[in-house]
């Protein structure tokens, strides 16, 4: 048996096997066409006709089949990986020499059964007198290109003109840099598990930019699908941009081009007036966030509060990750159902909790949390898992979620409709609601409304959202999978916190993937890291980037949650600079309950690294972190009513050239009072900070002062401590943060 699937499985950054590539033929470009197959094909063939002219037969040569663009790492996606990576039967060909508009049609026939004819056609990119539609000054410089077969267009080009000392920043989470002159950006939307700097890949990609300099604009590409943007890496003097669209000549089909004038603030407000502004959250979120994989047991995680409190750590919001029974994502595991799913509305009394399981009584949990001053928080991912086969009131939902229509549907290549199977190695073949549409969004979670109402649980951790692939997706709206597949992480966070809302508590979403509209939804983190000194890098790459789009509520898991545990060094270093941005968690990966421990507790930090002094240095961090959380909670609602992010890039606020040096690099202003600028490197005791002008400096932790303008050398006399300075008009008020430690 032998199957082609002309859009391979939706890889955005692989080739399939199996596909076509590119999947629209180019004039000019080779076209390769592959097949996959079982073991007992000897020999394929290509059978094709151009303009309905047969051509002569090609052989197909064998190759390794390959799918998804899977790459073998550790941790939790390991087993899943290897098992999607097994060899099995590949074919391909390649094409050349086709001309603009040809027709192809074709089929592959072999010694195990044949394809049926798939048909494409040739296109080229082609000057155009196409008009885009922009609001505000626009930026346009010259004309546009499209990429067309004569009838459809598929892309179009056009390109902004940079003088020479503005700056390109913004673009959503991005961890490879902070600001993108001479490099390449895509918005593409992707789960890429660690090493996000490295590969320039970003679960939060956004068609939005700080122009920084001069006058001072900004931009917004008012798409969901794929954008390219060359940032004067081909021509120093022009920003080249390069859209996704699906249209035909004669009709419009162009996204909207904002252009926003002004101050890097004021760009922003304006973005965040059409986009979306963020709400304000209750000022428990400011609190240390606590979470391991393998606090899986009712037990464990009364254990771990209790150790909070015996070592006089505080902390406010405890997300429990395995909880579940990772089927339904809505029942505590080893949890008995004594009612049907069908009977009516879900409740905590459907249940019963045997006394020798995981979770015996999760309410007595709930409750025991909350009078020690801790909010709890649940995860969840956007899927029925469909592997092992559904059973019980798994398999009930899955019949619900098909019967009334509440999935995401997939069009095949022969057009027949089916719900779609997440195609990526997280939970392989689930099927995913459409959270786009109100009614599912709805059935949906109200199958969660009881662990709101009846447990009281204060918050969702809406973790995944980046698992539909492909642009044959169809919605319940009408619209394809390349303009929905990367808004569904927004609508996914947005109906959550209606659940939340909806019972009387505040929308805290607590969400990795995101994209032009999660502004308004909640708080964010930046994904799975390891614990490196390069992934710490990483993560503030991601931080500013996000803040200066518009994502106030962010944090990382500082000190990375994957690997073994990190020095006392880097979780100290990390934990003071987490200290000063808007969430600060520590969370750490599954790993089978072996020993020992990599708990990022600081008491596992502290044994695993024979230093247990690493206890009581944490200990200060958060005492100044809880002694922050009303300034943080004043400039947040600050932040949300100007524009101005609470966490932001020097640019923000000082037009000095020296921001750019490299020496500043990694320095932020934590509201209008703070200046932040950690060690980033390993084995340092002080750093190169920037101090801007137009005020005068105090250091947080000497009370020295110094004057604006000028570089200075700061130092610092533990791991536990970050240099912070405190803007001199402010440090009568401000230096009981600092000063009582």
């Amino acid at each position: 048996m032998i199957k082609h699937r002309p859009h391979g499985s939706g890889h955005p950054y692989s080739v399939d096997t199996d596909q076509r590539s590119p999947i629209d033929p180019i004039a000019g470009e080779p076209l390769d066409l592959g097949v996959r197959s079982t073991s007992d094909v000897e020999r394929v063939d290509l059978i094709y006709e151009l303009d309905g002219i047969p051509q002569t037969p090609l052989a197909l040569q064998k190759t390794q089949r390959k799918s998804r663009g899977q790459v073998l790492d550790g941790g939790h996606l390991a087993s899943a990986q290897a098992r999607l990576a097994r060899q099995s039967g590949g074919w391909t060909v390649q094409l050349n020499g086709l001309t603009f508009g040809q027709k192809l049609r074709y089929r592959f026939v072999s010694n195990s059964g044949n394809t049926r004819w798939f048909v494409t056609s040739v296109y080229q990119w082609k000057d155009s007198d196409l008009q885009i539609s922009t609001s505000g000054t626009s930026r346009l410089n010259g004309g546009v290109r499209m990429l067309t077969n004569g009838e459809h267009v598929r892309a179009i080009k056009f390109q902004f003109e940079l003088s020479a000392d503005e700056r390109v920043s913004g673009f959503g989470e991005r961890f490879e840099a902070q600001e993108f002159r001479s490099s390449k950006v895509d918005t593409i939307l992707f789960e890429q598990y660690k090493n996000q700097g490295k590969e320039a890949r970003t679960y939060m990609p956004m068609p939005f930019a700080h122009v920084v300099g001069g006058g001072g604009w900004g931009f917004w590409i008012d798409s969901y699908r794929k954008v390219e943007f060359d940032i004067g890496k081909q021509e120093t003097n022009l920003l080249k941009v390069t859209v996704d669209v699906d249209g035909l000549i004669g009709e419009p089909f162009s996204p909207e081009i904002h252009f926003f004038d002004g101050s890097p603030s004021e760009v922003l407000d304006a973005f965040l007036n059409k986009c979306g502004r963020p709400q304000e959250l209750p000022e428990w979120v400011f609190g240390l966030w606590a979470s391991a994989n393998e606090w899986n047991t009712q037990a464990e995680v009364l254990r771990q509060a209790d150790l909070h409190r015996e070592y006089d750590i505080s902390f406010s919001n405890l997300v429990i990750e395995a909880w579940s029974d990772e089927s339904t994502f809505t029942t505590w595991r080893d949890a008995e159902r004594t009612s049907k799913v069908s009977s009516g509305e879900t409740k905590l009394t459907d249940f019963s909790f045997p006394k020798d399981g995981a979770w015996p009584n999760p309410k007595e949990m709930v409750d025991d949390l909350h009078s020690r001053g801790v909010k709890v928080h649940l995860w969840q991912i956007p899927l029925l898992k469909m592997r092992p086969h559904p059973k019980g009131p798994l398999a009930e939902d899955v019949s619900e979620a098909i019967e009334g229509g509440h999935l995401i549907i997939e069009e095949n290549s022969a057009g027949v409709e089916k719900p779609y199977r997440n195609r990526g190695w997280w939970f392989p073949l689930g099927l995913m609601p459409d959270l786009s549409d109100p009614e599912s969004a709805q059935w949906w979670t109200d199958k969660r409304r009881y662990l709101v109402r009846d447990l009281g649980i204060d918050g969702f951790k809406t973790d995944g959202g980046e698992h539909a692939w492909g642009r044959g997706l169809l919605y319940k709206n009408g619209k394809r999978g390349d303009e929905m597949n990367w808004k569904f992480p927004v609508h996914y966070a947005e109906a959550y916190g209606n659940l939340l809302t909806s019972e009387g508590k505040a929308p805290v979403t607590f969400s990795r993937a995101g994209n032009v509209g999660s502004q308004a939804h909640g708080a964010f983190w930046a994904g799975d890291e390891n614990s490196t000194w390069e992934a710490f890098r990483w993560s503030l790459n991601a931080g500013l980037t996000a803040s200066a789009s518009g994502i106030f509520y962010w944090g990382w898991d500082f000190a990375g949650f994957s690997g073994d545990v990190p020095s006392s060094e880097l979780y100290l270093r990390s934990a003071a600079t987490a200290c000063f941005v808007p969430i600060m968690q520590y969370h750490s990966e599954f790993n089978h309950h072996r020993l020992p421990s990599r708990d990022r507790t600081p008491w596992n930090i502290a044994e695993r690294n024979s230093d247990p002094g690493v206890i009581d240095e944490f200990r200060n961090i958060i005492k100044i972190r809880d002694r922050l959380r009303p300034y943080l909670t004043g400039q947040m609602a600050k932040a949300i009513n100007t524009g101005k992010p609470l966490m932001r890039p020097l640019y923000f606020d000082t037009l000095d050239k020296e921001i750019w040096d490299p020496r500043a690099s990694f320095q932020w202003q934590l509201g209008d009072s703070l200046l932040v600028a950690p060690i980033v490197n390993e084995g340092l005791a002080k750093r190169t900070v920037w101090l801007p002008s137009g005020s005068d400096w105090v250091e947080a932790y000497s009370g020295n002062s110094h004057r604006g303008g000028a570089f200075i050398e700061a130092e610092t006399t533990t791991a536990a401590s970050v240099p912070v300075f405190v803007r001199a008009s402010a440090w009568t008020e401000m230096k009981t943060i600092f000063r009582a430690a």
